[in-house]
């Protein structure tokens, strides 16, 4: 019989290294004890934690917080092409990542390294260096809070855009993520062009192209810029990068011959926020121990016992900067709790 736990610490389960307590507190490994812990508490759960990787918590929760370990990884089936593989909502992403690499199994290599479990993957669109888990998700189960019953989500029925699914607008707080089924392939389709992968890879001196060595690839480049959370708190990228019109997007080029943007297939363009960022002077930025990450302008640290309120007031004053200079709004990625 799983029972919840009164006035915990999150300090352990967010990777900002956040000191906030819970309320109520419980773990579930599959969907009776999800049930019997939803049972036992008086009303739906404030949020499903899953690596505490995306999310700062700015307060203490007076209320239920469950834990997802749904773990597993199964191999469902295979066509000519592709191998359909099956994980538990809490199983470590980059673990996840490594498991199929083993196997030869292509299109998640360049979203290695990436914080967080397997089920915030679809939650989020998780994405990095070109890819997108859009483009492997085939579906997910989930179970619906207040009806007590799984339902399967098929690709058109996530709405996924960037960092975005109908799981963080529509059906926010509603559902709890139990697996994800990625479909694979298998023959690579090899993804280099974007940010320095390429440049990595002749700073490594390969010569046959592999999904192990792009993967390789990127662990490097995220080691070399992005801090490890267990060593200073954070939660990657805080900010999306924004996507602009063509109009506007001359107007900036104009006024900032050396902004960095990316042409989109819809015509717009996709601005980096970091060098947004850097450009407003916040790059390696501290107030106390909240500040602007030295090697990357997109990632808010913890330095040691800063509060999410402090992370929060940090990330007012980058957004309002930005807005004075360039014009440009700039979204949280993070989800502020």
């Amino acid at each position: 019989m799983k029972i919840l736990r009164e006035h915990i610490s999150l300090l352990p389960y967010n990777t900002f290294g956040i000191a906030a307590n819970a309320r109520w507190f419980g773990s579930f490994s599959d969907t009776d004890e999800l049930e019997e812990l939803l049972a036992s508490a008086s009303g739906s759960p404030s949020f499903i934690l899953g690596g505490g990787s995306n999310i700062l918590l700015t307060k203490d929760i007076d209320g239920l917080v469950l834990k997802n370990e749904i773990r597993g990884v199964y191999e469902l089936h295979e066509d000519q092409d592709h191998v359909y593989v099956k994980a538990g909502a809490g199983e470590n992403w980059h673990e996840f990542v490594q498991y199929c690499l083993k196997r030869n199994w292509a299109g998640i290599e360049n979203l290695s390294l990436i914080p967080g479990n397997v089920g915030a993957s679809p939650m989020q669109n998780i994405g990095a260096y070109g890819v997108e888990v859009a483009e492997v998700f085939w579906s997910l189960e989930a179970f619906h809070l207040q009806e007590k019953k799984v339902v399967t989500f098929v690709l058109s029925d996530c709405q996924f855009g960037y960092r975005e699914s109908v799981f963080k607008n529509k059906y926010k707080g509603q559902f709890v993520i139990l697996n994800v089924t990625y479909r694979l392939r298998k023959k690579p389709v090899f993804h280099t062009s974007y940010g320095a992968i390429q440049q990595e890879l002749e700073r490594m001196g390969v010569k046959e192209l592999s999904i192990q060595a792009i993967s390789q690839a990127v662990i490097n480049i995220r080691s070399s810029k992005l801090p490890d959370p267990k060593v200073t708190g954070n939660a990657g990228s805080f900010f999306k990068n924004p996507e602009i019109r063509p109009l506007q997007y001359e107007l900036l080029k104009e006024k900032f011959p050396d902004i960095v943007a990316y042409s989109l297939v819809n015509g717009n363009y996709k601005l980096a926020a970091g060098w947004l960022i850097e450009q407003c002077g916040w790059k390696g930025y501290r107030e106390g121990d909240a500040g602007v990450h030295p090697k990357q302008a997109l990632v808010l640290v913890n330095y040691g016992n800063a509060s999410g309120k402090n992370i929060y007031e940090l990330s007012e004053k980058v957004l309002l900067s930005v807005k004075e200079k360039f014009g440009v709004e700039l979204e949280r990625e993070v989800n502020i709790i």
